[in-house]
């Protein structure tokens, strides 16, 4: 066989087994995720590049390890919490992520409908941030999981942007390299809070809930043997691992744009995502202004359902709700109407005085709080022979989770301090 043409196909063989693993590294990568990455680069140029680095194994450990959890149990986290652990750390998780996830929900389809008004200036933002709510609910609602999971799949394209910008640029690339590899620290209070921000954006705690979800969903979509072989979990690290690598490269590159074109023309403070593009417009010209503000509302489709969903799975695990997005709305309408409540109240947020960038930092503290719990947790679980039988971690496993809660941890202090 000619090697374009193997190439191609061990290409496509590899996209095949890609699902979870990538929606959620790509859902990361949200319109809240892009202003915290562009103010990085805005505030600090190349100086925070090596974080994507850092963020990537301890990201992929995470993920993998919850992922293993929903193949093993054939649940999510909130079922195994219930059935292995004292109810009150359920509910704790509950209390503080339904109001993290409606405010980044809030946040992201603010972020959304700004970018949509950059790009069609003759209709109001807040036109589009209904707009988008109404297109979302649908698409949730009247698509079954599998169409609904090949659309997100597919979706993750749009974040390819962020890739081209820099080449329409003049970017100093050798310097991009020394600052990749070459950490840079700084001791002052404004880069700890942008490590604290980065840290809580990359490593939040939803991103946990939904990969086990999906793993479970997607093992009972499946026809085959529900064995969880050596096979099985190979292609799931593989999924995890690309889905965190391709979140941190679209990371590492937003970072890089404005750092290359904003931080040396003077513009240092982005606090939302329209900020950012317009910011790079007269510098960088229309090209890169209207692919940044494309970007922005692709990875909004992509990110909310991932947020509204691992909500209502959840609630529903908790209550023991008919769950599942390849079921009809007449069969789950709890485990739906959940969802609806979730965009709705994230709608009517921008109707209020609490603007995005409040938003996120509200919902980040959250995170902060639940984050080395939820590590805590998931590190326990999947250490348990009880739960897991001979699933559990791996030393390195357990390395980098006892790195990450460490990291976590210092990042919900540095957040209060």
């Amino acid at each position: 066989m000619p090697a374009p043409k193997r190439i191609f196909k061990k290409t496509l063989s590899v996209l095949k087994t890609l699902g979870p693993g990538l929606v959620t590294g790509s859902s990361d990568d949200d319109p809240s995720g892009i202003a915290t990455y562009s103010q990085a680069g805005a505030q600090f140029g190349f100086s925070m590049l090596w974080t994507a680095l850092i963020t990537f194994p301890l990201m992929a450990s995470m993920q993998e390890m919850c992922a293993r959890i929903g193949l093993v149990t054939g649940g999510g986290l909130a079922s195994t919490l219930k059935n292995h652990y004292p109810k009150w750390i359920l509910w704790l998780m509950i209390i503080f992520s339904f109001p993290a996830i409606v405010l980044n929900i809030g946040a992201d389809i603010a972020g959304m409908g700004a970018a949509a008004h950059l790009i069609c200036p003759a209709v109001p933002s807040f036109i589009f941030t209904i707009v988008f709510t109404a297109l979302i609910i649908v698409a949730i609602i009247y698509y079954p999981y599998q169409k609904l999971a090949a659309a997100l799949k597919w979706a993750c394209i749009t974040l390819l942007v962020y890739l081209a910008v820099p080449f329409f640029t003049d970017t100093k690339w050798l310097s991009v390299l020394r600052h990749t590899f070459i950490p840079n620290v700084e001791f002052n209070r404004d880069f700890v809070g942008m490590m604290v921000a980065i840290l809580g954006t990359t490593i939040s705690p939803y991103l946990f809930f939904w990969q086990a979800t999906m793993e479970a969903e997607g093992i009972k979509q499946s026809k085959a043997a529900l064995i969880v072989d050596k096979r099985v979990l190979k292609d799931m690290r593989k999924d995890v691992d690309i889905g965190m690598l391709f979140s941190n490269i679209v990371m590492f590159f937003i970072i890089l744009t404005c750092g290359n074109v904003l931080y040396p023309n003077g513009v240092h403070q982005i606090e939302t995502v329209e900020q950012a593009a317009v910011a790079l417009k007269p510098i960088a010209g229309n090209l890169a202004y209207t692919l940044f503000a494309i970007g922005i509302i692709g990875t909004g489709f992509l990110a909310i359902p991932v947020l509204s969903g691992s909500l209502s799975y959840m609630f529903a695990e908790t209550f023991d709700w008919d769950e599942g997005l390849d079921k009809k709305f007449s069969q789950a309408k709890p485990f739906y109407a959940v969802i609806v409540i979730a965009l709705v109240i994230g709608l009517l947020i921008n109707f209020t005085n609490i603007t995005p960038l409040q938003g996120l930092i509200y919902s980040a503290m959250l995170y902060g709080i639940t984050s080395p719990v939820i590590i805590l947790i998931v590190l326990h679980i999947s250490n348990n022979r009880r739960i897991m039988g001979d699933n559990v971690n791996s030393l390195r496993s357990n390395i980098m989770g006892a790195i990450t809660f460490l990291l976590m941890l210092g990042a919900a202090l540095a957040l209060f301090i």
